[in-house]
């Protein structure tokens, strides 16, 4: 089994970017990104439980990794970066650090991802406040779920207008699948993947917004080079994509 996605080839001999969206987005949601880099090839992928992807149940991270690299290996993919927006951002982090494969891997460019809890008691605190959102994704409109969604700190920096847009946007996905996926991959079981990702196996670059405090705290938490992306909030690459086009294709020229 493979994850759906979208190719986009570019020139031969060039690494290929590997772009994974955030929870409730899909395969789109890099391409204002991606589509400025031609002379790459790109795989946009959709995540289990999101597009095209939405009838795949996972287990766990290491399922999600284990299907990311069988996707890799169906595109003959082997030299490539990983290019991750939270959700995204730590599946991309799961993966690099288990050798996704490592062989091919050029580096990892993490936008707005979460390391890792680092105890357990906070571990516990946000597997109880997904099972809770789980459940609201089930049995609630997905329009009422992400309104308050949207109102979560992290997201603070939005405007109504921009809240109302996402809000829209997500509200088109399944239920049932988003919470499957929540319930998996959250941040609650986790491990602290710091000291994996600070011990240099593979070069990492973190980008975040100007306006994202708590993740640029984070950044600062971890031995990567780190872009700030100037006019963003948490979701940079949606509303700061040329900010963030032009810190990916520094770190590409390096």
């Amino acid at each position: 089994m493979i994850l759906h996605a979208r190719a986009k080839r570019g020139r031969p001999g060039m690494p290929w970017l590997v772009f994974l969206h955030g929870f409730s987005g899909d395969a789109r949601e890099w391409q204002a990104v991606g589509e400025r880099f031609s002379d790459h090839s790109r795989l946009y992928i959709d995540l289990p439980g999101h597009g095209g992807s939405a009838e795949i149940a996972v287990g766990g991270f290491d399922e999600v990794s284990a299907l990311l690299r069988a996707t890799l290996i169906s595109y003959n993919i082997l030299d490539y970066w990983l290019v991750g927006y939270s959700l995204g951002g730590r599946v991309a982090m799961m993966a690099a650090c288990q050798g996704a494969p490592a062989s091919g891997l050029r580096g990892l460019v993490v936008e707005g991802g979460h390391p890792g809890l680092t105890n357990d008691e906070e571990r516990l605190r946000r597997r109880l406040s997904d099972l809770r959102w789980a459940d609201r994704f089930r049995q609630q409109p997905l329009c009422e779920v992400f309104s308050d969604w949207y109102q979560q700190p992290v997201f603070a920096s939005l405007t109504a207008s921009q809240r109302r847009t996402l809000v829209a946007l997500r509200s088109r996905n399944n239920g049932d699948t988003l919470a499957a996926m929540l319930e998996a991959t959250s941040l609650g079981v986790q491990p602290d993947l710091r000291a994996r990702i600070n011990g240099g196996a593979f070069p990492f670059y973190y980008l975040c917004g100007e306006r994202d405090g708590k993740f640029r705290a984070l950044a600062a938490e971890l031995a990567a080079v780190t872009h700030i992306i100037h006019h963003a909030g948490h979701n940079a690459h949606r509303e700061n994509p040329a900010g963030v086009a032009a810190c990916l294709a520094q770190i590409l020229r390096h």
